[in-house]
């Protein structure tokens, strides 16, 4: 088949979102929407916490890993996945091949925190190191997936994964239907826009006036500008910020399709305000967050999302910081 005979991905859409509830049932954790008192009374607006700092792994992303690899077949299995991450994605890949029984290889950054590299090792996966300036992640697992005919596994441009991604906008949209709510706001960090595009699927179908909110890092705001100019806009550097989860070059073609047209919005916050809401989750709070995961609590506190009345979301992605960084920000702050 030529390149041009090649047929793009299918969106996914909110019915798959259904399908990865189910698939998950059992093996990720339906982690609780907790109301927040203290938030709500700063910002005067109902504000509940979507904490994926609870979740298999300490963030969202072992459910768009389970999601994908479950359907991989039995047959298949055997050789494995590979799969490119700073941490998180990482440790989602390599607990669900644990309970699969499948191998797995992760690509990684050198820099990529300790924390993370160890707990994937620990988890029972291979990890190989790169230099992410000067080497191709991708290419290098492309090589590894040859080798060994294993299935990749990509951090957020598959429909599956952004699928069980959305999984925390449906658990989102149903506890607060028990409440006899809709959401106005729902904000969530993003890296290549897995999530947020997922969550967005999930929010828009039950309110379809909702904003969703892509929240960034300063610097890495590549959303934000896709947004304005209508096309994948990239980051001018691979880092430069301690939210190391969230430094992906630019969106994901699957995952900007969706979010340019159902999401559009953005916030973006510096690294000194990211360590301001680290301290503050940790103080006010009681909740252990890390940089990359509190990069929309950040924009909530420092008034980026233009909250006032109604009901608002804020998801916190991932609570895997080391004790050296986490130190560091309350000192900061």
């Amino acid at each position: 088949m030529s390149a041009s005979q090649i047929q793009p991905a299918p969106l996914p859409t909110a019915e798959d979102v259904d399908a990865a509830a189910a698939r998950l049932l059992g093996f990720a954790v339906r982690t609780p929407l907790v109301f927040s008192p203290v938030l709500s009374e700063r910002m005067g607006a109902d504000v509940f916490l979507k904490p994926e700092t609870l979740q298999r792994t300490g963030s969202f992303k072992f459910r768009g890993a389970f999601n994908r690899m479950v359907q991989i077949p039995e047959e298949a299995r055997a050789a494995g996945v590979v799969a490119c991450s700073s941490g998180n994605h990482a440790q989602g890949v390599a607990a669900a091949a644990k309970i699969l029984g499948m191998p797995a290889v992760i690509v990684m950054p050198h820099d990529a925190p300790a924390l993370k590299r160890d707990r994937t090792r620990a988890l029972g996966a291979e990890v190989v190191g790169y230099d992410r300036r000067t080497e191709d992640r991708d290419a290098i697992a492309r090589a590894i997936a040859a080798e060994r005919g294993a299935i990749m596994v990509p951090p957020y441009d598959d429909p599956h994964i952004i699928a069980g991604q959305g999984t925390v906008g449906l658990e989102i949209v149903q506890d607060l239907a028990a409440l006899g709510r809709v959401p106005d706001l729902v904000a969530a960090n993003a890296s290549g826009g897995g999530l947020v595009a997922g969550i967005a699927l999930a929010v828009k179908r039950v309110a379809p006036q909702a904003r969703v909110v892509v929240c960034e890092p300063a610097g890495f705001d590549d959303h934000a500008r896709s947004f304005r100019s209508g096309v994948r806009e990239r980051n001018a550097q691979p880092d430069g910020s301690f939210c190391d989860a969230l430094l992906a070059p630019t969106p994901g073609a699957i995952t900007f399709e969706i979010t340019r047209r159902i999401v559009g919005e953005a916030a973006s916050v510096t690294d000194a305000e990211v360590a301001r809401a680290v301290e503050y989750a940790f103080r006010e709070l009681k909740l252990v967050v890390e940089p990359g995961g509190a990069v929309a609590l950040a924009s909530l506190l420092e008034g980026r999302l233009n909250v006032s009345g109604g009901t608002a979301v804020i998801v916190l992605s991932g609570g895997n910081v080391d004790a050296e960084t986490f130190t560091r920000c309350l000192a900061a702050a």
